[in-house]
């Protein structure tokens, strides 16, 4: 059987693990750095070669040395996805992936050019524009930078350089101090509105589409904490029905349908709290953090995408569960602690919050990740305890 070749690092790349195993589907893996999916009892790395991380090699000069004959890639990360998009013809036929043209993975990873497409389909967005200096952030602002963040182009390489996703801006000089510096440090970035609302206004749906952007999996889920408070990851969230999104699954189709999306996607709305509008903020071309959520619930759309790399059929989605919830306790421990000074949650509302709910490093077949990620909150917990918490600023 043709295996597959997990290409990146992190809970998505230990999700993908799971899900291929439980599938049948043997499995290697290409880590960047050594994570949560390297403790996984399904890890094994990729015979033939000596370093079993990608460290600054090239990709494509990786997977020839490889011992491997024929295998397929599951990218899971912006910049492998990149890398996969752009590998030689022999190459790519030799490792075949489930993945967007190489015009589409810039569409809409590039945040400059995503806010063109999006316009131009006239999808409910927030109002972006691409800055070239102060002028066009005073001219778009009009007076008002409250509802204002400034959102790097590249927002990747942003957020391993500055380790947060964006920057909300407080008013004019404000503005020009923060649009100074990050230019100062090359990053480019649009201005963008933010869209108001609580956290739990973010939809998000996940899938599977064939090429030209024929949709086969849909899979609905609504954050319920995040963090960082603004642009931060889901730290609790539930499944929910397709009905309640069909606004947002009208913008979807068209996006998709427009840059002949082939692949695994995930695309986050934030309803907005002014008119109901489902605004569309990105989407991901690639394994997400939670793919395996989906999985459990029953949409597995990593087996989907071997099998349609391969040329087989892929499947048509069954019924998944809704009302299931899943907490991610490392940063949802930290999403708490806001809430809790925002007077928004109280501690026995977030210990509730937490029985039943599935945890994404946790399964009973593949416990040593949870176990290191358990041990790492208790650590921490304990030294708090014992150094006391740091003062608030």
């Amino acid at each position: 059987m043709t295996p597959a070749i997990v290409v990146g690092s992190g809970l998505g790349a230990l999700g993908t693990l799971r899900l291929l195993h439980r599938a049948g589907i043997p499995a290697y893996s290409l880590p960047t750095v050594a994570s949560h999916e390297s403790r996984s009892r399904w890890f094994r790395p990729v015979p033939g070669l000596l370093a079993p991380l990608i460290s600054g090699v090239p990709i494509a000069e990786l997977l020839e040395r490889s011992a491997l004959e024929r295998a397929v890639l599951i990218p899971c990360s912006d910049a492998v996805l990149g890398a996969i998009a752009q590998l030689p013809s022999a190459l790519a036929q030799r490792f075949p992936s489930s993945t967007p043209p190489l015009a589409a993975v810039r569409q809409l990873a590039n945040k400059a050019e995503f806010a063109h497409l999006l316009q131009s389909l006239e999808v409910p967005r927030p109002r972006t524009l691409v800055v070239s200096g102060t002028a066009d952030l005073e001219a778009f602002a009009g007076g008002e930078f409250e509802h204002l963040f400034l959102k790097p182009i590249d927002s990747a390489s942003f957020m391993q350089r500055y380790g947060v996703k964006g920057c909300r801006v407080r008013d004019l000089a404000h503005a020009r101090a923060q649009l100074a510096h990050l230019q100062a440090n090359d990053a480019a970035v649009v201005v963008q509105e933010y869209i108001p609302g609580p956290g739990s206004n973010h939809y998000l749906i996940d899938g599977f589409a064939q090429r030209g952007g024929r949709i086969r999996a849909l899979f609905g889920r609504r954050r319920l904490r995040m963090c960082p408070p603004d642009f931060g990851d889901s730290s609790h969230m539930v499944s929910v029905p397709l009905e309640i999104l069909e606004p947002a699954l009208h913008s979807l189709r068209r996006i998709l349908a427009a840059v002949d999306y082939r692949g695994v996607f995930s695309a986050e709305f934030k309803q907005d709290a002014r008119d109901g509008a489902f605004r569309i903020l990105e989407i991901n071309a690639r394994v997400w953090i939670y793919v395996e959520f989906a999985g459990r619930c029953g949409v597995d759309v990593c087996s989907m995408a071997y099998r349609d790399a391969l040329g087989l059929e892929p499947g048509v989605q069954p019924s998944y569960r809704c009302g299931v919830r899943l907490v991610s306790p490392h940063i949802d421990i930290a999403a708490a602690r806001y809430a809790w000074r925002q007077g928004e949650l109280n501690s026995w509302d977030w210990l509730k919050s937490w029985c039943g709910a599935q945890q994404p490093h946790f399964n009973w077949t593949d416990p040593a990740p949870a176990v290191h990620e358990w041990s790492q909150i208790a650590s921490h917990l304990l030294r708090r305890m014992v150094h006391g918490a740091p003062a608030e600023r």
